[in-house]
């Protein structure tokens, strides 16, 4: 059996869900401009553009006008919700129980 280097070296894709929940967490964690958000969820710009008009339609992030701030390179920065926080903690205890039951199943 021949190995593929994909299989061996690169980590499994990413499901949306999964990117949108990174996404919210970088944000959760005190990023707030895009370029943070874009390098700590691992994204590039036009993919991270859409997530985030996304998650601010839902209302699980605040979109917030920077322009009169000092630093002049962006006119956005995010802050996450009560909702966004709520979605990501629910998100992070159901992981949690997956991964228990897993745990379970490999005993049985």
């Amino acid at each position: 059996m021949r190995l593929n280097y994909a299989d061996a070296f690169m980590p499994p894709k990413r499901s949306k869900l999964e990117i949108y929940l990174d996404v919210l967490w970088i944000i959760k964690s005190g990023a707030r401009k895009p370029t943070r958000i874009m390098y700590g969820a691992n994204l590039s710009w036009k993919p991270l553009q859409r997530i985030l008009k996304s998650i601010v339609s839902q209302g699980l992030v605040t979109e917030i006008d920077a322009t009169d701030n000092r630093d002049k390179r962006t006119n956005k920065i995010y802050e996450i919700t009560q909702k966004g926080e709520n979605a990501v903690r629910y998100f992070n205890s159901a992981k949690d129980l997956l991964e228990l039951a897993e745990i379970e199943a490999a005993y049985r």
